[in-house]
């Protein structure tokens, strides 16, 4: 049984493109990069229901570049080194056990409770400039493999138009620790800035909401942080539940 890779889906929904638009840039993005592909959209619709789970290296180029996101933030599989690796002093590694340079796939622990759906992203911070604390609301799309969750803000579902932001999560029991960024938008307040940290989040017993704290660098140098609680509004990743959360969030 597959598992369909919700998060790729969810990235190439918020840059609004069908699956054969999709392909397309993919073919323009490789042929630009002196790498011609022959994507199709037959392919993406095997990358995104789960049937490939790791493209080749010549679409890896592509659908960064594409997506402007490395390819573990987009929901495929990826070689990890396994226990026992140690620098080998000259840029590469070498194994304790096994044969030194074969990548090797190391299974997920169990985590349980599946939390893949829609979620109510909810963030506070101060803006020293305006002196002032505000709130970043966002509808994202949440995929769980194993013990890894990836999240992808919907299309048009910012309280700040055009910030997308994006999650890569590792869940240990009720504990979740990873990485956010979000791209502001150009002509917004910060101009375009793209900010980036961690956070860490507790999920309640209901399996319903993960509420926590963020850090990040502020552009004063400095480094600040403050609540994040996301909430579950949709077990669902239907198309047409993401077409109906593609909306900014209200209170």
């Amino acid at each position: 049984m597959t598992t369909p890779n919700e998060t790729l889906r969810a990235v190439r929904h918020g840059l609004r493109l069908s699956q054969d638009e999709f392909a397309r840039r993919l073919r323009t993005a490789g042929a630009e990069q002196g790498e011609p592909n022959e994507a199709s959209k037959r392919l993406v619709q095997r990358w995104e229901s789960g049937e490939v789970r790791a493209p080749r290296p010549v679409y890896v180029r592509a659908l960064e570049a594409v997506t402007n996101l490395p390819v573990d933030r987009l929901g495929f599989e990826t070689p990890q080194l396994p226990s026992g690796v140690t620098l080998d002093g000259a840029g590469g590694h070498d194994m304790a056990n096994g044969k030194p340079g074969i990548p090797v796939q190391t299974a997920p622990a169990p985590t349980g409770e599946d939390h893949s759906g829609v979620w109510l992203s909810r963030y506070e911070f101060y803006s020293s400039s305006r002196d002032g604390t505000f709130t970043g609301l966002h509808h994202v799309v949440l995929a769980q493999h194993g013990n890894r969750i990836t999240g992808q803000s919907l299309p048009g579902a910012s309280s700040n138009p055009d910030s997308p932001i994006s999650f890569d999560l590792t869940i240990d029991r009720n504990i979740v620790t990873g990485t956010w960024v979000e791209q502001t938008a150009q002509d917004g307040y910060y101009q375009g800035a793209r900010y980036h940290g961690a956070v860490q989040l507790l999920i309640d017993p209901t399996g319903r909401r993960m509420s926590g704290k963020w850090v990040g660098f502020g552009k004063e140098f400095d480094v600040n942080t403050g609540p994040w609680d996301l909430r579950l509004v949709d077990k669902s990743t239907a198309d047409e539940v993401l077409a109906r959360y593609s909306t900014p969030p209200a209170e």
